[in-house]
């Protein structure tokens, strides 16, 4: 039976302030940032400072009167595909507060609140996309689709069930599962809708959505990164749970996320989408899903996909904005962050 996870405590008096164990050791809960249990946690926090912005900042003008000139079936994939997004940022705010309540560590804990802030600018930017482009009961359906989509629903109670069982019990083997889970929505579930984005950013069109896409996709590349460190660093201390199992885990509930992530792209995108091949943003998933598993320490569950058949993404995945306009690049004088080529395009 896998060993319960204990909630950190308001304060403690009798701990150190440096953390005994990421999960069940003791801690002041006293936050100093020169003794904390991990060295990467400091950087890792200045980072996702630097990364900060609104979506006031996003310049929507050009958009409002590009929309209505979009095809039919571009406005549909664009519409599903925000509504997807609202929802799965939504559950990871709520996600993040709740693992946050077990890392001993408050370094970890603040890195979460972070993050589950981050979600929320995300949740409001999706608003602020639609509150710009559509009416008012247009916006409440679009953020109603999980609802009525039975194919969303599907892919969304895949990611919530594996949230829920770690809600509900906390143990080890349920907060390791369940960043796998996150793993999959911040890291997979998110990625053909940002291909349909840059897709249309390559193509001159609706290039302020596509700029807050960017600002997004920086963040839930930073989300991933912490949590395959947490889970590599609950590993490392309680390698019990480091098993054969845990791997057949991962690859199992990794290749259901990719053939419903799949049925999406069919559903969403198809062959209705001009210039974006199918084959290609399938094959885009599988790519990802190898990124992902190589990142949890694993192998490749799709060894014949080795290159990125949308090579093309690289310039918007890893573009340095900064704080400028996505293509006319108006430097808007915030913090600028340097993104290192993290080798995604050949594993």
């Amino acid at each position: 039976m896998s060993t319960p996870i204990k909630k950190r405590s308001l304060m403690d008096k009798n701990a150190p302030n440096r953390s005994t164990g990421i999960i069940n050791g003791e801690s002041s809960n006293i936050l100093n940032w020169d003794d904390v249990r991990f060295a990467w946690a400091y950087p890792k926090y200045k980072k996702m400072l630097a990364n900060f912005w609104t979506p006031f900042e996003i310049n929507m003008s050009q958009d409002m009167r590009q929309f209505p000139e979009l095809s039919e079936d571009e406005k549909d994939a664009f519409l599903k595909i925000i509504g997807l997004l609202a929802l799965l940022d939504s559950i990871q705010t709520d996600y993040a507060g709740k693992v946050a309540d077990y890392l001993t560590d408050s370094s970890l804990n603040a890195l979460m609140i972070i993050l589950a802030q981050q979600e929320v600018i995300h949740n409001h930017s999706y608003s602020y996309i639609l509150s710009t482009l559509v009416s008012k009961q247009k916006q409440d359906e679009v953020f109603d689709f999980w609802r009525t989509e039975p194919i969303l629903q599907k892919r969304n109670d895949f990611v919530t069930d594996g949230y829920r069982a770690f809600a509900e019990d906390a143990t080890v083997e349920n907060l390791l599962k369940s960043i796998v889970y996150d793993v999959i929505l911040e890291g997979l579930f998110f990625y053909s809708g940002f291909a349909f984005f840059y897709h249309l950013a390559r193509n001159q069109k609706m290039v302020g959505t596509s700029t807050m896409i960017n600002y997004i996709n920086r963040d839930e590349q930073i989300h991933v990164d912490l949590f395959v460190r947490i889970y590599k660093e609950v590993l490392n201390e309680n390698p019990e749970y480091n098993t054969k199992e845990l791997e057949t885990f991962v690859y199992d509930t990794f290749k259901k996320a990719c053939e419903l992530e799949i049925d999406w792209a069919r559903h969403i995108i198809g062959n209705k989408i001009d210039g974006v091949l199918l084959e290609d943003v399938e094959n885009y998933i599988l790519f990802t899903a190898n990124t992902r598993c190589k990142q949890l320490g694993l192998e490749k569950p799709y060894p014949e996909i080795d290159k990125n058949p949308l090579r093309w993404i690289k310039a918007y995945e890893e573009i340095d904005l900064g704080k400028s306009d996505f293509f006319e690049q108006k430097s808007r004088q915030y913090t600028k962050v340097n993104v290192v080529d993290n080798g995604f395009d050949d594993l």
